[in-house]
């Protein structure tokens, strides 16, 4: 899988868990091109599967927060709206940015924008226009438990 391949199967999905089991699919497994046993760190495919993470959480077609319970996700632009219109469903820190900095220690370190800080204007008007049941809908029988 190419870094294109990777946002096409994420707008495609529009909801998809970067490693962690779940109810939408997994973009590591993705690029893997098979289930993956233990971390990805240990795949044969490690350095490319980082190379294409890097690449989709710098996108700005997705946003990259903890939405499905609680562990690393990555949601397609087509879909902020319909997530901006149920945020009041989800806990504030399950719904903000999560931003990967690298110190100049060569250390990761996660820095987060709250909701709705990160939210484009025309995002919010487009989730004013959707009803509640066309945002899940949109999002998928996930978003109700």
């Amino acid at each position: 899988m190419t870094a294109a391949e990777a946002l096409a199967f994420i707008e495609e999905h529009g909801v998809v868990l970067v490693s962690a089991k779940g109810p939408v699919p997994r973009l590591t497994e993705a690029i893997a091109g098979e289930p993956i046993k233990g971390s990805w760190w240990g795949h044969s495919k490690s350095h490319r599967i980082f190379a294409i993470l890097e690449f989709v959480s710098e996108s700005d077609e997705v946003l990259v927060c903890r939405l499905v319970k609680g562990k690393i996700t990555l949601v397609h632009r087509r879909l902020w709206p319909a997530l901006v219109r149920l945020a009041a469903r989800f806990p504030p820190n399950q719904i903000s940015k999560v931003r990967q900095e690298h110190t100049s220690s060569g250390r990761h370190v996660n820095k987060e924008v709250p909701f709705p800080g990160w939210v484009p204007a025309e995002v919010l008007k487009q989730a004013k226009s959707l009803s509640e049941e066309e945002a899940i809908a949109a999002l998928g029988e996930w978003a109700l438990t």
